[in-house]
């Protein structure tokens, strides 16, 4: 071969390998760039997962604290959602796992629209049943203030009839007596001559009063403000009743004359007016004066 033949070879074999190199340089250029490119891209794709999730995380939290929803499923799966959060920031972005985030958060959002609509119908039941006990609540304050209604009206019924009940008395009236060697009894209207007092007066009929025996108690008080007879004391709930003396009597509910005699010392039985006092157990029935001269 010639020196020029040679020279030529050389030459074309020089072009065809700069060729070849600028080729290989623009390729090499492309695949970086197109690298470049599908990096970025998975990127913004992990980021937008990333997003995704936080909503679903935000849409459970929101359920959970609006409604007060205490359901395990909805709980658990939103530390699921959380998790998987925790695992896509530490994770190198690639084709493969962008593919499977997706699926993943596919399946999240089904599993969202599930549990939700579970939720739904526990709030509805909830709310039902919050009526209901309202509902349940307001009868029962009715028919407690029924109740208590009921309750006031017996009461005031029952303070009624025990008003009702007590017997009256009336046409009450005193005089001193002088008491006989034969036991018999004369007026008098002289105090140094009277031996006792008697108070005389007339039960009256009472259809709402109870049949049977009854305690009458008498009180003589002389101008002195002293009282006369045996002095004694009946001890109730709402006090103390000093008497001169007491009387059982049958009542019938009918009228019946009533009569008792009053003891007294003759330092007691004094010139002036006596006041004289008839109860019916501790409630008085009748009151009156008298004068000895």
């Amino acid at each position: 071969m010639t020196s020029e033949k040679k020279s030529n070879t050389f030459k074309i074999l020089a072009g065809l390998l700069t060729v070849l190199l600028v080729a290989l340089g623009v390729y090499t250029a492309k695949l970086y760039n197109d690298n470049k490119e599908t990096v970025s891209i998975l990127e913004t794709e992990k980021t937008n997962i990333q997003t995704e999730l936080k909503e679903l995380i935000s849409d459970y939290d929101e359920v959970i604290q609006d409604n007060e929803i205490k359901d395990n499923e909805i709980v658990e799966a939103r530390e699921r959602i959380e998790k998987l959060l925790d695992s896509v920031k530490d994770a190198k972005a690639n084709v493969a796992l962008i593919r499977r985030y997706k699926q993943e958060i596919n399946r999240l959002k089904k599993e969202r629209i599930l549990l939700f609509k579970k939720a739904d119908s526990l709030i509805v039941a909830n709310q039902n049943l919050a009526l209901q006990r309202d509902s349940t609540l307001t009868v029962l304050d009715q028919t407690i203030k029924v109740v208590d209604s009921v309750t006031t009206e017996n009461t005031a019924l029952t303070d009624a009839i025990k008003r009702g009940s007590v017997v009256r008395a009336v046409d009450l009236s005193g005089t001193g007596v002088i008491i006989r060697n034969s036991g018999k009894i004369v007026d008098t209207k002289r105090a140094r001559r009277a031996d006792k007092v008697r108070a005389c007066f007339t039960l009256t009929p009472n259809p709402l009063a109870e049949k049977g025996d009854r305690l009458l108690y008498v009180q003589v008080i002389n101008p002195k403000n002293n009282l006369l007879g045996s002095k004694k004391v009946l001890t109730f709930e709402e006090g103390t009743l000093n008497y001169s003396a007491a009387t059982k009597v049958f009542y019938e509910n009918e009228e019946l004359d009533v009569c008792v005699m009053v003891s007294a010392k003759k330092d007691d039985l004094i010139k002036g007016t006596y006041r004289i006092n008839v109860f019916d157990g501790t409630k008085q029935v009748a009151t009156t004066t008298m004068t000895l001269k």
